[in-house]
């Protein structure tokens, strides 16, 4: 049985007063048996996050990474550097780093091979924009996104990466896809990993939903039979509504 992650990425938001009282709020959460909880906040706040959940089942994790453990990369994070701040977990290729920073399939795929030889499980996003959406192209926009993201990454591998689906045209808009919708792409990707390696790997992936999950959807889109959780954005960075939604997961 898929266990239920529901994770908070914070993005660039709050200061360090206001990240460790959420943190601190999260941590007072009550999670079902069979939902583990995470948080990613600014990378400026990961130690002083990770400080606040310490002695907690909340695990944290950032935003982004870079491929190379270290040296003249000006501006950027390595594996290790997450690692010793406490982060367990990393969120690549988001939506707004694909469609706003410009990242490729390419180099999310080199980030991606670092976290896992790090010991970091990925949380890998992939969705559509709303023109792919309304010109019938979400599976072919996917399906790209998990090929070239995943490329040689082995069926082992693969048991330690979750996926995240966000259609790019409900986050932070306030709509959200249908749970008919999302389920459909969520049974999709589910094949897709299927066909790249096996019905056992394809069933044991955990596959998130994001894209302005709220505690009034939250029930419903959860309780599909593909959806496994939640990447949450804007009602992450309020203890109540976040709680409510992790409570979803139960």
């Amino acid at each position: 049985m898929r266990r239920t992650l529901i994770a908070g990425n914070w993005k660039m938001n709050l200061s360090r007063a206001e990240a460790t009282e959420l943190a601190k709020g999260v941590a007072a959460a009550k999670p079902g048996e069979n939902t583990d909880v995470l948080v990613c906040p600014s990378n400026v706040y990961l130690d002083a996050v990770s400080t606040s959940v310490a002695g907690s089942s909340v695990a944290v994790g950032g935003q982004d990474v870079y491929f190379e453990s270290g040296g003249a990369f000006t501006g950027e994070t390595s594996t290790d550097m997450l690692k010793d701040v406490g982060c367990s977990y990393v969120i690549l290729g988001h939506s707004e780093r694909r469609n706003v920073i410009g990242e490729c399939d390419k180099l999310i795929n080199k980030k991606l091979h670092a976290a896992l030889a790090a010991g970091l499980t990925p949380v890998l996003c992939v969705g559509e924009l709303l023109e792919e959406r309304e010109s019938g192209k979400t599976t072919e926009v996917v399906r790209g996104q998990i090929t070239g993201s995943l490329a040689d990454v082995s069926a082992d591998q693969m048991a330690k990466v979750v996926i995240a689906y966000e259609p790019v045209w409900a986050i932070g808009t306030g709509k959200t896809a249908s749970p008919e919708q999302a389920q459909e792409v969520h049974a999709d990707i589910r094949k897709m990993l299927a066909d790249q390696y096996n019905e056992d790997t394809a069933g044991n992936v955990q596959i998130l939903y994001g894209g302005s999950v709220k505690p009034d959807n939250a029930k419903e889109l959860l309780g599909q039979a593909d959806i496994d959780g939640a990447l949450v954005g804007g009602a992450s960075l309020k203890p109540d509504s976040f709680a409510a939604i992790i409570a979803a997961g139960n």
